[in-house]
């Protein structure tokens, strides 16, 4: 009877974190949609091609190098012992997290869309996949997590907190961005003689199918991080869902009724909620949300018009920033002072919120640099002119219109 009821948890652990899994994985086709539909019609198939195959990479390095860095587990066994008597959690782990590293190349893709080598950027992909982002992963989630955690209670009162990858996920990725949006510069014709043009996005409808799709694989990506049924827990999705409806309502308010800010402010409160879900009070997961709506509208038009930063979906601010913000907001309104269950403090949070930022930029200004020096990261002027679609993948989206 009790191994019964061991073999029937261990199930139940594996089926809940495979669900997980899969809607975190249909994320990507959010992610994909969503550049879709900001990039222009040149670049449309170069997008959707970019995603599934830093996918693919990312799934093999990640399998072979990235998991094994970040936990201490490797797959080179028999299938047997791989199934073991656990009904094979260990491999849906596997799947589950993934998803999350694979979600750092997906995050870069909209920051330099249309105008990026295609090949250079996969390798790129690969590395950040497959050692970057696992070596960050092993420091907070992972086999390397003891001695930076002891460090961060013995000197700041509290472990680092992230709960779903605010800052180990989001953060992370949006600060990888940046340097290559740096080196990369500005698409032709987007600020001619230093005066701002903006360039119109191509399909609203699209756009918003990849917010919808993302916001709802996003319930998998924080509630299912508990990675076992007996973890799992209503704050974290009612928090989840109130820090999403305070981004849409304060986008709605702040850029002033505008679609691309609306369903991005979707985005920005579900991105900056997930490191204190499961410890924050929902009103508190409402305000977290707004002000990661605010922060996105008011930073994307500042990174665009005043720095004049050519970061087409805008993920150093959405995802870089807004990340950051999430992790430190954990750190205030997770006390009990707030209504939050507490064993955070604001500068723990603070802390690992800045060492992950230097991470990500040193480490990405390192992988970029190399990239530009030896084998390029921007494409021809003739083939940026042409686009994407045509340079790379020698094909229209919408081959029809020019038939002659």
């Amino acid at each position: 009877m009790e191994s019964a009821v061991v073999s029937l948890r261990h199930g139940g652990d594996v089926l809940f974190l495979m669900l997980g899994a899969v809607m975190v994985f249909a994320m990507h086709a959010g992610f994909a949609f969503l550049e879709v539909g900001t990039v222009r019609k040149k670049s449309q198939v170069n997008a959707f091609v970019k995603i599934l195959s830093d996918w693919s990479i990312s799934t093999m390095v990640y399998f072979l190098i990235g998991y094994p860095l970040a936990y201490g587990t490797h797959f080179l066994h028999p299938a047997a012992s791989l199934l073991g008597d656990t009904n094979g959690y260990e491999l849906v782990r596997f799947f589950f997290l993934l998803c999350f590293a694979a979600c750092i190349p997906a995050i870069i893709s909209g920051g330099i869309a249309e105008r990026a080598k295609f090949w250079p950027q996969l390798v790129a992909g690969a590395i950040f996949a497959g050692v970057t982002y696992p070596l960050f992963e092993s420091l907070i989630w992972g086999q390397n997590s003891g001695a930076i955690q002891d460090f961060f209670t013995n000197t700041f009162g509290a472990p680092f907190h992230d709960f779903a990858g605010s800052v180990v996920v989001h953060s992370m990725g949006g600060w990888l961005a940046l340097p290559a949006v740096l080196f990369l510069g500005a698409r032709q014709g987007r600020f001619p003689r230093g005066r701002s043009v903006a360039i119109p996005i191509s399909n609203i409808p699209f756009l918003a199918l990849g917010s919808w799709i993302l916001a709802v694989g996003w319930f998998g990506f924080n509630v299912m991080s508990a990675q076992s049924l007996e973890g799992i827990s209503g704050l974290v999705a009612v928090n989840s869902l109130l820090a999403m409806v305070g981004g849409v309502l304060a986008a709605l308010i702040a850029g002033k009724n505008d679609p691309g800010f609306v369903h991005n402010g979707a985005l920005a409160g579900l991105i900056a909620i997930c490191a204190g879900s499961d410890l924050v009070h929902p009103l508190a997961a409402f305000v977290i949300g707004a002000v990661a709506s605010v922060i996105f509208v008011y930073g994307f038009q500042y990174e665009q018009e005043k720095l004049k930063i050519d970061d087409v979906l805008g993920v150093w601010p959405l995802h870089g920033v807004i990340g950051s913000w999430g992790g430190i907001a954990a750190g205030i309104f997770g006390t009990e002072t707030f209504g939050g269950i507490g064993g955070v403090t604001f500068l723990s949070q603070l802390m690992g919120t800045v060492f992950a930022i230097v991470f990500a930029l040193v480490t990405g200004a390192i992988v970029y640099g190399i990239i530009v020096k030896t084998v390029g990261l921007r494409l021809d002027e003739d083939q940026e002119f042409a686009g994407p679609d045509l340079a790379v993948h020698h094909i229209h989206a919408y081959p029809e219109e020019y038939v002659k």
